[in-house]
């Protein structure tokens, strides 16, 4: 019989808006469910706004949460692993990415380190990294535009990917970045855990709701992701055909992108039926995807597996996605479908969008496929597999 374990989660987590907040929601309440396998569950967490505080749902295993890092603090290395020891984990668990820890040089790397101090003082470590360096283009990203800087951070990203592969596990959400992991650094600890779907609500009706058709971008913008195009895509659909169309855009600025949203609203201030939400709350989430018509995916790049293709594909929407790497990889990996995009064409995103609301079939079509793709793996199955990887690690 198989151990209980006490497990540490070093994560972001709602309240909190810092990045990877939703996925650390699900995936430490997803762990929360599992009471054969856990005993007790501490999440190691960013501080919070003075008057907020974590809650949590309460069934299931023990959960707490302790603030003991933040953002371009130089400090969270030492604060982290402080409060590691004193619980006395079986297991530690990162959710990061490279700008998790801070958007600055030595904070970041810093933060990075954590997980090998984690092994070193003797405690497991498992670091699932939702994006690896190799696959960013630093430029669409807000990183830097400078080609000699962008080498010196290739350099460094490279020093930094193997100081995080000292970690016990390496997890990485898309085959291709176990491959190129293993070819580039000979690395024997990576497996791919893929990101998985958030939660998965019954079959939803495929019917629009009442009113305008509603084109909808969610995330973080203003680095690689921006609405400008999609803004004038919808103005020139609204030009040559009859469709009754509202624009949603439904999320916050990038940490790296402050006042972003703001300037786009004034320079937009003129286009009816636009409205932003700013930030969404978790339990206002299946209310923004599910009066949506068609989910776009405003991408200049990506950085990783995307978190909002598994929440259109778990709500029943269709996709409008650029035609770039690592999205058009996972909708080949995973089973999800979408009408492609030409990225730098305003053109190629009205046809995407135009195509998919004018034939109401292969609108549902694409609903339907990304509805099963996301059911073939949701995240309550994919905790079974962190926990076999945990298991070798603690015998």
């Amino acid at each position: 019989m198989q151990k209980k374990l006490k497990l540490a989660i070093v994560t972001s987590y709602p309240p909190s808006k810092r990045t990877l907040n939703e996925y650390g929601f699900y995936l430490a309440n997803h762990f929360k469910l599992k009471t054969d396998d856990y005993s007790e569950i501490l999440l190691l967490t960013d501080k919070l706004p003075e008057g907020q505080k974590f809650e949590f749902p309460a069934e299931g295993v023990k959960m707490a949460a302790q603030e003991v890092w933040d953002f371009n603090k130089i400090t969270n290395p030492l604060s982290i692993l402080s409060a590691i020891r004193k619980f006395k984990p079986d297991v530690v668990l990162f959710n990061i990415q490279f700008l998790s820890f801070g958007d600055k040089k030595v904070a970041a790397a810093l933060g990075l380190i954590t997980p090998y101090l984690s092994r070193l003082f003797g405690f497991p470590s498992v670091v699932l990294l939702h994006n690896i360096l190799e696959q960013v283009d630093l430029n669409a990203a807000g990183i830097t535009e400078n080609k000699l800087l962008a080498s010196v951070y290739n350099f460094i990203g490279g020093v930094l990917t193997r100081i995080i592969l000292k970690a016990n596990i390496l997890g990485v959400t898309i085959p291709k970045y176990v491959t190129i992991l293993e070819s580039k650094y000979k690395a024997k600890n990576v497996a791919l855990l893929p990101h998985g779907s958030f939660e998965l609500p019954p079959l939803p009706s495929f019917d629009l709701v009442d009113g305008p058709m509603q084109v909808m971008a969610f995330g973080k913008f203003g680095t690689y992701k921006k609405v400008e195009m999609m803004i004038e895509s919808v103005e020139l659909i609204r030009s040559r055909t009859s469709l009754n169309l509202e624009i949603v855009v439904a999320g916050t600025d990038s940490p790296n992108t402050p006042g972003y949203l703001d300037s786009v609203q004034k320079q937009y201030s003129w286009v009816k039926n636009l409205r932003f939400t700013g930030y969404v709350a978790e339990e206002d989430v299946p209310k923004i995807f599910g009066e949506s018509a068609v989910v776009v995916f405003p991408y200049t790049s990506t950085t990783g597996s995307s978190g909002v293709l598994h929440q259109a594909g778990s709500y029943g929407k269709p996709a409008i996605m650029p035609n770039l790497g690592d999205l058009a990889m996972l909708v080949q990996d995973e089973g999800y479908a979408g009408e492609f995009f030409e990225p730098d064409s305003k053109e190629s995103l009205a046809d995407a969008i135009q195509k998919v609301l004018e034939d109401e079939q292969y609108r549902i079509k694409l609903a339907k496929q990304n509805y099963f793709a996301a059911a073939s793996l949701p995240m309550s199955d994919l905790v079974d597999w962190y926990n076999l990887h945990f298991q070798t690690l603690v015998k």
